[in-house]
């Protein structure tokens, strides 16, 4: 059959996302994947260069997705399935782009581990991210701020005459225009993905990008990568170091099952060596990934096989179901690093996705080098690694085709900075969406040198340095003081954001304004004022009618700071105040044990941590007291 793009319906038991919080981010982000200074100490310089470049310190501009449940209701997701006679990928484009699913159509195999639910949980930088497919990380360490938002999507001509599945979309936290195409070549037996990032400025920008691929783990699921030793990172901020694969600390660590708890292992490939990474399973079956040499890492993340591990698989999809690991491609070579892209410059590579077939005796012997050799000998034979850099060039220059017909509509950020910055990105155009209430503002700004925002709730805030100067510039009001004030602290200068807020305070901004100051004072070490200025906040977004999805975040950071300076009381009253539909998720829940134990009630503290509170929104790495 010939390759067809077509539209679809995907059901799935799913929780909702939710909505963003309104509250931008103003607390230092916390980072599990951060090394301390011995273990950067011992990293070879190259690599310590890029772990010490542009670490991510900062949420904003992006809004923080917290506000989601563990309820699960069948749900229509829209699907887009490109498929041609060997293979069938379903993609999420209102979901990040994920590959949900991608089979193999002769043998019926599934190559991927495809969740059967769709469950938020709070592992993306921003909060909100779900397991499985085959999802794109671009922005810094972590699941990206992408995971559960739209992006556009489109058909545009494939290199063979064909059609191709464009995704793209602009990447807020570092500013930068990315692109996925999609396609299946007529009789192939590998999904390609041709991937570009973009710097349109004119400094340099840091850049993190891993394809993160989600594979059924079986007891004797091996993962192969040409490699004799990975850097293992065991999420306590000192343990990145050198081991030997496959044997390390006493067990065969390519077996996923078998490792005891949550790690990665980021393979330490040989320069020239091609760059691919296979995860098969007893039969020696399984899916193999691959790329030209620019996507230069790989690497297995596992869960572990301990109690928490476990867990965690648990909490993501639901019980019963099979669990997966994760085999990676990245930039760099681990993903602690950021690559600079120069003003102008892009990043751009090809990878393949496929079934891969082995002799299992060899796949699963003890002779790792034969092993391996293997699974590169079959790969050569299903897909030579000339014909992947052949892929690669005569995609290049269908990267910058216009879209034939829209498929899906990301944000309009993307639309925002292209007008901004005058900028012209051949391939993929951002156009203004239908509803731009968010960007409106900004656009009247731009155009104008007023902020064109009413009302007593501010939308969300911009940070750049571009849109710090139009802010100081422009109109006075209290929403232009409000997010220059939100601008000013990103960029470090918190003196001058708190004068900015306290203008937006006198200019009539009320309890945003109150509730970044308070934010500010937590971050400066008064705990006391900051209190205060929480519980007149609290009061002020009650009487003037602010957002339910506001006021619950706002209780959400008032609550912990009025118990922090010994007013009990007031935080019981705010968690009363509280909507009793958002009251009883876990964390308000944790918080009443918290305020009982303060007015001396152990025993009904105890009894509510007994009952096996759920935290719907628990980060990783966050422990309560």
């Amino acid at each position: 059959m010939a390759t067809t793009i077509r539209r679809a319906v995907l059901t799935l038991p799913a929780a909702s996302p939710g909505p963003e919080n309104p509250l931008p981010r103003l607390g230092t982000r916390g980072d599990v994947h951060r090394l301390d200074r011995a273990a950067m100490a011992a990293l070879p310089p190259a690599m310590a260069r890029r772990t010490r470049y542009a670490p991510l310190r900062s949420l904003l501009p992006v809004r923080r997705r917290d506000d989601y449940t563990r309820t699960r209701v069948p749900t229509d997701l829209d699907a887009i399935v490109i498929e041609n006679d060997r293979l069938r990928a379903t993609v999420l484009p209102g979901l990040g782009g994920r590959v949900h699913s991608l089979v193999h159509k002769p043998t019926g195999r599934p190559l991927l581990y495809s969740n059967p639910v769709l469950q938020p949980a709070g592992f993306a930088l921003n909060g909100a991210w779900f397991s499985g497919g085959i999802e794109w990380n671009i922005g810094a360490t972590g699941h990206g701020t992408l995971s559960v938002a739209p992006l556009h999507a489109a058909r545009v001509p494939a290199p063979d005459g064909g059609e191709m599945l464009r995704l793209w979309e602009w990447e807020r936290l570092r500013d930068l225009p990315f692109q996925v195409d999609l396609w299946l070549p007529d009789g192939s037996d590998f999904l390609y993905a041709g991937v570009r990032v973009r710097n349109p400025h004119h400094r340099a920008a840091p850049v993190y990008w891993w394809s993160n691929t989600a594979v059924p783990e079986t007891p004797r699921t091996r993962v192969l990568a040409p490699a004799d030793a990975a850097w293992h990172f065991g999420y306590d901020r000192a343990s990145l170091r050198r081991v030997p694969v496959p044997h390390w600390d006493g067990a065969d660590r390519t077996y996923p099952a078998d490792g005891s708890r949550h790690a990665d292992y980021f393979y330490d490939l040989p320069d020239g060596e091609r760059r691919w990474i296979a995860a098969l399973d007893e039969h020696g079956q399984g899916l193999v990934q691959t790329s030209t040499d620019a996507l230069t890492g790989r690497k297995l993340f596992l869960w572990g096989a301990d109690e928490n591990g476990r867990r965690w698989q648990e909490w993501l999809t639901e019980p019963g179901t099979g669990g997966y690991a994760e085999i990676q491609a990245g930039l760099a070579p681990t993903q602690l690093e950021h690559v600079p892209l120069e003003a102008g410059g892009e990043f751009a590579w090809l990878e393949a996705y496929g079934p891969l077939t082995a002799d299992p005796a060899a796949v699963h012997g003890a002779d790792w080098a034969a092993a391996r050799a293997e699974a590169a000998a079959r790969l050569e034979a299903a897909l030579p690694r000339a014909a992947v850099d052949a892929a690669y060039a005569a995609w290049r220059p269908y990267a910058d085709h216009q879209p034939k017909e829209t498929l899906a509509t990301g944000s309009g950020w993307g639309a925002l900075e292209v007008e901004r910055g005058r900028l012209e990105l051949p391939g993929t155009p951002f156009p203004v969406p239908a509803e731009d209430d968010e960007q409106r503002p900004w656009r009247t700004l731009l155009r104008t040198g007023a902020l064109g925002e009413e009302g007593p709730e501010p939308g969300p805030s911009l940070v750049s340095p571009a849109w710090r100067e139009l802010l100081e510039h422009a109109e006075p009001g209290p929403h232009a003081s409000y997010h220059l004030g939100v601008a000013q602290w990103h960029a470090g200068d918190r003196a001058q954001a708190v004068r900015s807020w306290e203008r937006a305070l006198r200019q009539g901004m009320g309890w945003p304004a109150r509730r970044a100051l308070a934010a500010a004072d937590i971050e400066r070490g008064h705990p006391e004022r900051a209190a205060e200025r929480y519980a007149r906040a609290v009061a002020e977004a009650r009487e003037a009618g602010a957002s339910r999805v506001a006021r619950t975040a706002l209780a959400l950071e008032a609550i912990p700071a009025l118990l922090a300076a010994g007013r009990t009381e007031d935080a019981a009253a705010v968690l009363t105040a509280v909507h009793p539909t958002a009251r009883a998720r876990g964390r308000f829940r944790m918080l009443e044990a918290r305020i009982l134990e303060a007015r001396g009630d152990a025993a009904g503290a105890r009894a509510i941590r007994d009952a096996g509170v759920v935290v719907e929104d628990l980060g990783e790495g966050e422990t309560f007291p």
